[in-house]
């Protein structure tokens, strides 16, 4: 949205005004900076980001390449091999996505490979919390980049430009993260004013500094080279002189850039502080609150200020020590906490560089506040001050460390309502499905029709918070039918996740566990073999039977596909169950893997100059079945005696004889664009088209359960498409070609499968 231009003002370049959120202004700011490459990963709050970015692609407007990745770790060093190619890089990412990422950070800022990541911060798991806080950018403190913190819209704009310029200085050359808090700043729009040509942008970094680069052939280097003693320690005292260098030109490009736009920032962000009695100390958006907050007791004759720093790599000592010289007391408040340290890792900062004051005398009191995104009122801010006023007044401070906003439970509350009793084995064990091995290697299935099953109890609760239409409940549920006994489910983080596990409540009828995307299989593995040696010790009952399944989705095959074919190859007794609803829907909507070529989604938009996401989907049932796991298999909502036969079968080879896996097509109407109540029909026609072919491979070799040829029920590809409204642009005039080629590959992929299935051997 764009507001009528301000008044131009002597010496400064033009500008436009609009009301734009913060993680609009990151993009707009990239997209200004034209970087070369951008590596990335969808999480929340900061993947609107990289939409926005694809979507300004899609419509023309930039031509920075665009390179969706793995998982996070994946887009770091997507990022790092980018930047020893001699460009400029960006990144975006939050939370889980920056400690996944981290041992990455210190071979880039080692290597001295300028680069900007943009990070809009959110509380780190566990246990899962999406809402913002500092956790995370406090785990980069010691990794050598730069850190620049921005507590509104306009800043983050501004410090992106500001930080890429520190971080190619010839006498720098570090890369650089800028922080803004999460859905405080990410999602809330506020009035900014951003410069009217990409060109002013351009034109103020200048040209991409000359560095040794890997694309010289003419000029050999090595990058990263191991290093004996001396040496590291050479290099780092490098970085930190590095950091001496930013923190010397600080002052300097804050005055260039404010000659240019006429907004002036210090390393100190330092309000009313010239006759301050009693401060606080805050991060970002925080500081915002505590300004009104000061300004208020002002009218009371209470002398209060706020000091916020703007940067915090390289740390401001000599400003906040200047700033704090005549302040009695201050309340450090800070969104993050190191565990056993007595306050977090800034208090300690802020205490280090006063006591090498010896003039100061300033009381300090630090709290931790904020965390998982709990809101700073004023009143929060008021009760800081009043803190710090009553310490002034003793003259000594009676608790150095505590947290504030702390809701301490009542021992007499009871616990909170199971919603259902646990299930029995004897009601979760019928005796309908029978599994024993055939004359012809394959196992023999003796089940009953699945209405017979219907009143099994369920194992997982209606009440979830699924969107309506939704089809991974509907599968799972058929799926857990065909399953006998006691079971155990880990599931890693996505929409089944999320909307059944709402603390303090559950849906789940049987042990849960919850794990991050990349580790899910690795945990559950743990759990298994766990299960094993304590009954073979002794430390469970005789006789104890468990299954073990893991519920992946939501890309969870991608970024977890290491550990998923780590425990594969160890070939555990387990069972990992893919809901595939084609994307990354828990954050909304980008593309993963499993996304087939053409479709939209909000990482690959449709325009002009974009047709949806660029490469094929993921054949991840070939690939696990490449592991050599004894079985694989493919299963949809709409043949749920297949489902249960095979379920069965997957529960006899995770007993005898290892992992198993299988890939479940659900409907997502939300992010297909489609009515709730067309996912049956959506996934039929996916299966009648063969882009989603029902089959198992057993032991190595391959059988197609469902064939629509012989039939007569195979439709053209199209026929599915046209039903979804992600993919209503394919076939139409000038995307023909993105259509055969969907076409092209399906039929390449069902050949392959109907040859497989006519082999012995394959």
């Amino acid at each position: 949205m764009t507001i009528a231009p301000p008044r131009p003002r002597a010496g400064h370049a033009a500008q436009v005004v609009g009301f734009r959120t913060g993680n609009e202004m990151a993009a707009l700011s990239a997209k200004q900076i034209d970087f070369h490459l951008m590596g990335y990963y969808p999480i929340t709050p900061s993947t609107e980001i990289a939409e926005l970015l694809d979507e300004m692609k899609a419509a023309g407007e930039h031509d920075i390449v665009m390179v969706p990745a793995d998982g996070e770790h994946g887009a770091a060093g997507i990022c790092y091999g980018a930047a020893t190619g001699g460009g400029r890089v960006f990144n975006a990412t939050s939370s889980q996505g920056l400690l996944y990422s981290l041992e990455q950070l210190p071979v880039q800022s080692g290597t001295r490979y300028p680069m900007l990541l943009d990070l809009a911060t959110r509380a780190v798991s566990g246990p899962l919390n999406i809402r913002g806080d500092h956790s995370d950018v406090y785990y980069a403190l010691n990794t050598g980049w730069l850190i620049f913190m921005a507590r509104d819209p306009q800043a983050v704009y501004d410090l992106n430009l500001i930080a890429l310029r520190v971080a190619e200085r010839a006498d720098v050359r570090l890369p650089a993260i800028m922080a803004f808090d999460g859905f405080f700043t990410s999602h809330q729009k506020r009035r900014v004013s951003s410069f009217a040509d990409d060109a002013t942008v351009q034109d103020w970094l200048g040209p991409v500094p000359e560095t040794v680069t890997a694309l010289d052939p003419r000029h050999p280097v090595t990058i990263g080279a191991y290093m004996n003693d001396p040496d590291l320690i050479n290099n780092k005292y490098q970085l930190e002189r590095a950091m001496d260098a930013a923190a010397a030109a600080l002052p300097e490009v804050f005055a260039e850039y404010a000659a240019l736009s006429g907004r002036r920032y210090d390393p100190v962000d330092l309000y009313r502080m010239d006759d301050a009695e009693v401060a606080v100390f805050l991060l970002n958006s925080a500081a915002e609150t505590a300004k009104d907050v000061a300004d208020r007791l002002r009218t009371e004759g209470v002398r209060a200020g706020v000091v916020s720093p703007n940067v915090i790599r390289p740390f401001p000592a000599a400003a906040i020590r200047a700033a704090l010289r005549g302040v009695r007391a201050v309340v450090l408040g800070e969104r993050s906490c190191s565990y056993g340290a007595h306050g977090a890792n800034l208090s300690h900062e802020v205490k280090s560089a006063l006591q090498d004051d010896p003039e100061n005398r300033t009381l300090c009191l630090s709290r931790v506040y904020g965390l998982g995104g709990r809101d700073f009122y004023a009143e929060d801010a008021e009760a800081f001050f009043r803190l710090a006023l009553a310490a002034a007044e003793r003259g000594a401070v009676e608790v150095p460390f505590d947290y504030y906003g702390v809701e301490p439970g009542d021992p007499a509350t009871p616990r909170p309502h199971r919603g259902a009793p646990p299930l029995t084995r004897e009601e979760m064990t019928t005796g309908l499905l029978q599994v024993q091995p055939g004359p012809n290697g394959r196992l023999e299935v003796e089940a009953p029709p699945y209405w017979q099953l219907a009143a099994k109890p369920k194992r997982l609760l209606p009440g979830h918070g699924a969107c309506p239409g939704c089809g991974v409940f509907p599968a799972l549920d058929q799926f857990l039918r065909g399953i006998e006994g006691d079971v155990v489910v880990l599931y890693q983080t996505g929409c089944a996740m999320v909307v059944t596990t709402g603390y303090p409540y559950t849906s789940h009828r049987i042990s849960y566990v919850h794990n991050l995307f990349q580790n899910g299989a690795a945990a559950l593995s743990g759990l298994v073999e766990m299960f094993h040696e304590r009954v073979r010790r002794g430390e469970l009952p005789a006789g104890e039977d468990i299954t073990f399944v893991m519920v992946t989705g939501d890309g969870g095959m991608d970024i977890g596909m290491g550990a998923a074919i780590g425990a594969a190859l160890r070939n555990h007794g387990m069972i990992v169950v893919e809901y595939d609803n084609q994307g990354y829907m828990n954050t909304g909507s980008q593309l993963s893997y499993s996304t087939p070529l053409g479709h939209l989604t909000s990482t690959s938009h449709v325009g002009p100059a974009e047709l949806g996401k660029a490469f094929h989907h993921k054949d991840t049932p070939q690939i696990m079945a490449a592991t050599n796991i004894p079985y694989v298999f493919t299963g949809v909502e709409g043949y749920p005696d297949d489902i249960l036969a095979k379920a069965a079968k997957a529960q006899w080879y995770a007993k005898h004889q290892g992992t198993a896996y299988g890939k479940l097509l659900i409907s997502c109407p939300l992010n297909w664009k489609t009515e709730d109540r067309a996912g049956v029909e959506i996934v039929q026609a996916a299966v009648d088209s063969c882009f989603f072919p029902l089959y198992e491979i057993e032991r190595g070799v391959t059988h197609i359960t469902y064939d629509p040829e012989p039939i007569g029920r195979r439709v053209p590809v199209a026929d599915w498409l046209k039903l979804m409204g992600k993919t209503k642009h394919l076939g139409r005039p000038g995307d023909d070609e993105t259509l055969a080629l969907i076409e092209a590959e399906v039929e390449r992929r069902w050949q392959r499968l109907k040859a497989k299935d006519e082999h012995p051997l394959l």
